[in-house]
């Protein structure tokens, strides 16, 4: 599985640390700059899926270091702001940036956002048509799911979840996020159902259900699909 970078830009080192941790423990690789020349640097040695970055830096506006990046790159921008007046947020989307979050904020509602703008951009991107993790097999084009060559029969609910799960395999994802992601398919969803549609899955993916080895608990948080 190839890790997507995250670079966080902000002079506030507590900041950086406290995103570092949440992001690095959602499986993404983190690369932190506090400064805007040290922000246009490291994006060029990374060239990250997405870039945190605050409003305020000691040598350069944030929002001019989004604009010189849309320029020449669609990667996704978060702008952090201590600030809450429309017109910050306003400008901030204006000068190229995805989403807007003021200060004081919560570390697991950022990385929700930035899970849900990663999903719309390059995780929607995904162009593979088949997705294998050992004997699991998804052909896209088809909607086709096999376990050991046996086909799996799935609602569409069903599927989708084990595709999005499959499309980023490793990574810890909560009941919110799984049900963000079908809502086209169940736009007025509970979040408790999603344990009822993986139950259902694993009766039908797994050997054991009772002792799965491709759709795991993470305890206290949600799901995840195993890498292989």
């Amino acid at each position: 599985m190839t890790v997507q970078r995250i670079l966080v830009v902000d002079d506030e080192e507590s900041i950086l640390s406290v995103l570092d941790y949440a992001l690095t423990q959602e499986g993404y690789e983190v690369h932190t700059a506090a400064d805007a020349a040290s922000a246009e640097s490291v994006f060029l040695q990374v060239s990250p899926a997405l870039v945190i970055l605050d409003v305020m830096l000691p040598d350069r506006s944030g929002l001019e270091v989004a604009r010189d990046l849309r320029a020449h790159s669609s990667v996704p921008i978060i702008m952090l702001s201590a600030r809450s007046d429309e017109v910050d947020r306003i400008l901030g989307l204006e000068f190229g940036a995805d989403d807007y979050v003021t200060k004081p904020f919560s570390p697991r509602e950022l990385v929700t956002r930035v899970k849900t703008i990663l999903r719309r951009s390059g995780a929607a991107c995904d162009e593979r048509t088949m997705i294998a993790l050992g004997d699991l097999q998804i052909d896209v084009l088809s909607r086709e799911v096999t376990v050991s060559g046996t086909a799996i029969h799935l609602t569409r609910t069903e599927y989708e979840i084990l595709l999005y799960l499959a499309r980023h395999p490793g990574t810890a994802f909560s009941r919110e996020d799984i049900l963000a992601s079908l809502h086209e398919v169940a736009p007025n969803g509970d979040e408790r159902a999603i344990d009822v549609h993986i139950h259902n899955i694993r009766e039908k993916l797994e050997p054991d259900p009772k002792e799965p080895t491709h759709i795991l608990t993470v305890r206290g948080f949600g799901y995840r699909l195993k890498e292989s």
